[in-house]
């Protein structure tokens, strides 16, 4: 297990699994726009190897369940 590969599978369990859930109840708008920007940062760090960041963000997105 490497955080370069598991935090991509960890960004598309949010955005392909969570996210749409989330999206369909408007009482899970503000958690939606929580999960909206974790996957930014995540991208952006991933993208420029922000090891820090990456640990981070990668443990945010572990935290958000259906």
């Amino acid at each position: 297990m490497s955080l370069g590969t598991e935090l991509p599978k960890e960004i598309a369990r949010v955005r392909d699994e969570l996210l749409p859930l989330y999206d369909g109840i408007p009482a899970g708008r503000f958690a939606a726009t929580l999960m909206r920007n974790d996957l930014d940062v995540a991208t952006r760090a991933l993208a420029e190897g922000d090891l820090p960041t990456m640990i981070r963000v990668y443990t945010r997105l572990k935290e958000y369940k259906a």
